[in-house]
């Protein structure tokens, strides 16, 4: 029994210190050629002079590292945008709600619907 014990403690002792690493997966590259895949990305490449292929060589040439920092940096983007369309409708809103609240106080006479309070 002592023996088997030494015998551990020995082989723990000799055994080499392990070393935890996040390394690439696959589907960090397939990530990243299936983004290179749509259609609106490969307009935006083209608008910006840069080809398909040449866009697919880069990711080849990534180190595992990159690929998986740029991965994760495009499922952190959010998905979908409006290109602004979104700010300019709010800021529309408020205005108009500015202007009818204004009417409404009697303070300006912009929309004939309204009827100032008195």
């Amino acid at each position: 029994m002592f023996k088997q014990l030494i015998a551990t403690l020995v082989a723990i002792c000799l055994t080499g210190a392990s070393q935890a690493a996040m390394i690439a997966t696959p589907t960090d590259r397939s990530q990243l050629l299936g983004v290179l895949e749509r259609v609106e990305v490969q307009a935006q490449l083209q608008a910006h002079g840069v080809s398909v292929e040449h866009a697919k060589a880069r990711i080849a040439a990534l180190t595992d590292a990159e690929a998986a920092q740029l991965a994760a940096q495009i499922d952190s983007l959010p998905a979908g945008g409006d290109g602004g369309v979104g700010a300019l409708i709010s800021a529309v809103l408020i205005v108009f709600l500015v202007l009818l609240l204004t009417d409404i106080l009697g303070f300006t006479k912009v929309f004939p619907f309204t009827k100032p309070v008195k």
